[in-house]
């Protein structure tokens, strides 16, 4: 799998996460979607990583995604930032994965 990190999404990331501890994750959530088929792509930035992460080099920075959600992800992808909508984007060659990607910062629970 590559995934790459487009300049304006590096910026907007190192904005949203400075001074912070963590992991950037790729998500397949599908908490509130129904079923497993039914997921939205999101970026997270979590204090922790869970046991089934795997590791995905970038051209920026690691990228952890969860190993049983790899099937739901295109074998080349485009982390991207849109100025146009302030959103991020997932794109790969053959489509968009999410044009309104959100990005979620966790905290570590006290």
């Amino acid at each position: 799998m590559e995934i790459t990190i487009t300049a304006a999404a590096a910026e907007k990331i190192s904005e949203r996460t400075i001074g912070r501890a963590g992991y950037l994750k790729l998500k397949y959530d599908i908490e509130g979607c129904g079923c497993a088929v039914s997921g939205v792509f999101a970026l997270w930035f979590v204090p922790e990583l869970d046991t089934n992460d795997i590791s995905i080099e970038t051209n920026n920075q690691t990228v952890f995604l969860e190993k049983e959600k790899l099937v739901f992800f295109d074998e080349q992808m485009t982390i991207d930032f849109s100025q146009a909508t302030n959103c991020f984007q997932l794109k790969s060659p053959q489509q968009i994965l999410n044009g309104y990607m959100s990005f979620v910062l966790t905290e570590k629970p006290d």
